[in-house]
């Protein structure tokens, strides 16, 4: 995206516009670059990234979100050609300098959100493919086998997927409050270690739900492989928000760094993000 006087000029075409189809404004997360080509620069040598807004209708979109899973999102393309952007609708991306709103929501970056949304919505799908199992459980006999509620194996592998997945909604909740209940309070700041306790909370969370999910669906046994029934649909989900950027393996190791003294955990990712838009080339 270029600078241009009263705004910037963008040509590009992005990825993962979740809900974008339902959408009458979209956006993206851009880099800048000065009227002769530059690239633009924050005064701690970084590029300068901008959220810019625009009509939809302003877009172009591509049918593309052919996915085994998260079907339902409809997380499309969309490009936009030599499109002018306004100043006023090209902000700048979890810089604190930026804010104009001071309130506790405002301190938590976008990043972190993402993070935190990817996995509470893990939490449902898994809680939902749970009690699905138990209600199989509860009510499934064959001839000539003992009845799935009366057999020992299953009883237990409800009970510690149960408890699995009880530890993780508490994990989560509890460390997104504390969290919040810091920010609350006055002078509140977002800090290092608030990164690093969303982002493990987040990641924990998300791989946790997968193995709830597993679990589950293999408790299903032959069930679980009917579209009709409440398993495929919602494995196939859970394995789909997995591959997400949100819980990559990668994000242990940056938590590790900072405990160890050794490293940060980043506040972004210094592109944009599944699940907005993740610019594939920009102009």
């Amino acid at each position: 995206m270029q600078a241009v006087p009263g705004g910037y000029r963008a040509t590009a075409r992005w990825d993962f516009a979740s809900g974008g189809r339902q959408a009458s404004w979209l956006g993206a997360h851009v880099r800048v670059a000065e009227a002769d080509g530059t690239p633009r620069r924050k005064p701690n040598g970084a590029p300068e990234i901008r959220t810019i807004l625009f009509p939809a209708a302003s877009a172009t979109m591509y049918d593309v979100w052919d996915v085994i899973g998260l079907n339902g999102t409809g997380t499309d393309s969309y490009s936009v050609d030599n499109l002018f952007i306004p100043e006023k609708f090209a902000a700048l991306r979890d810089d604190p300098a930026a804010l104009r709103e001071q309130g506790p929501l405002y301190k938590l970056t976008t990043y972190t959100m993402f993070g935190l949304g990817f996995a509470a919505v893990s939490l449902g799908v898994a809680r939902a493919t749970l009690d699905a199992a138990i209600d199989l459980a509860r009510g499934k006999a064959s001839i000539g086998i003992k009845a799935m509620r009366e057999n020992n194996a299953v009883q237990a592998a409800i009970g510690r997927t149960e408890g699995n997945w009880r530890a993780a909604h508490a994990y989560l909740y509890a460390t997104a409050a504390d969290v919040w209940r810091d920010l609350t309070r006055p002078g509140g700041e977002m800090t290092e270690e608030h990164r690093m306790a969303l982002r493990l909370a987040s990641t924990w969370t998300i791989h946790q739900a997968a193995a709830v999910v597993d679990a589950a669906y293999h408790m299903a046994g032959a069930t679980a492989v009917f579209s009709a029934n409440k398993f495929e649909r919602r494995f196939r989900d859970m394995h789909a928000i997995a591959q997400q950027i949100q819980a990559r393996d990668t994000h242990y190791e940056d938590v590790g760094k900072a405990i160890l003294g050794t490293g940060t955990v980043p506040r972004g990712t210094g592109i944009a993000d599944p699940s907005f838009a993740a610019p594939a080339k920009n102009g």
